[in-house]
């Protein structure tokens, strides 16, 4: 289903900073109406707001504290495009005295607040036969080890955003996976990527990827290497119709 950014509300997590403040830019840019600031601190988004003026507006949300999320539709009822992008994630190794308390924070806010979410904004986004997009990162595809559990979570994000897909098509929701491979950001400096492409890359290829209608958005040169490898697997088993037998 093909959705143009352009009259449309948007909702972004995380909007204040990195890939989620590019997406802010890009949205306002080709013609959003509106775009609601779905941050933590509602402080973080001033420079924003002075720039935008009522084209945005600051709400508070937090992928830890599902009771935020549920909140939101009340404050932000009118929206055709929601984007996950808010997520966590440090380097940390796959065993050791901290992954137990990592993992569980990294699946509170990457999984469960995916789901959180999608299910505060799954009425409204059908009533507008609007779109979900969640940020999924080429770590859902393989495991880097100085990021594992950031991969684990993104994975299972990668599947749930399936299942969603699946569920929100009878409902006229589109659903669009964003695989970016490292990124410049506050993570990709700690994990020690250089020379990464800016934020930009991943939110032009959301607008042009909704307008089409994809479901997979590998939007840099890394992650289109690995979309490359990826794209049989991804035509013949991910993307296959259920059989009837």
């Amino acid at each position: 289903m093909s959705l143009t950014i352009e009259n449309k509300v948007a909702l972004v997590t995380g909007a204040n900073r990195g890939i989620g403040k590019a997406i802010v830019e890009t949205f306002i840019e080709n013609g959003a109406a509106k775009v609601y600031l779905a941050v933590r601190d509602t402080n973080s988004t001033k420079e924003l707001e002075e720039r935008y003026g009522d084209k945005v507006v600051t709400v508070k949300a937090d992928l830890a504290d599902k009771d935020t999320l549920y909140q939101l539709p009340k404050v932000a009822g009118d929206v055709d495009v929601l984007v996950n992008n808010a997520g966590v994630g440090k380097p940390c190794p796959t065993l050791g005295d901290s992954f137990a308390d990592v993992l569980e924070t990294t699946l509170q806010v990457n999984v469960y607040g995916l789901l959180h979410l999608a299910e505060a904004y799954a009425d409204i986004l059908a009533e507008k036969k609007g779109a979900l997009v969640q940020l999924n990162s080429i770590a859902s595809l393989k495991n880097f080890p100085h990021l594992s559990l950031y991969s684990a979570s993104k994975a299972a994000s990668y599947s749930l955003t399936q299942g969603l897909r699946s569920e929100f098509a009878d409902r006229g929701i589109s659903v669009l996976s964003v695989h970016p491979g490292p990124i410049d950001t506050d993570l990709a400096d700690e994990a020690g990527f250089e020379n990464a492409p800016p934020p930009s890359v991943v939110a032009e290829g959301i607008v042009k990827s909704l307008a089409a209608g994809d479901f997979h958005l590998f939007p840099d040169e890394m992650a289109q290497q690995f979309e490359a490898a990826y794209q049989p697997f991804r035509d013949q088993v991910v993307m296959a119709e259920p059989s009837e037998d």
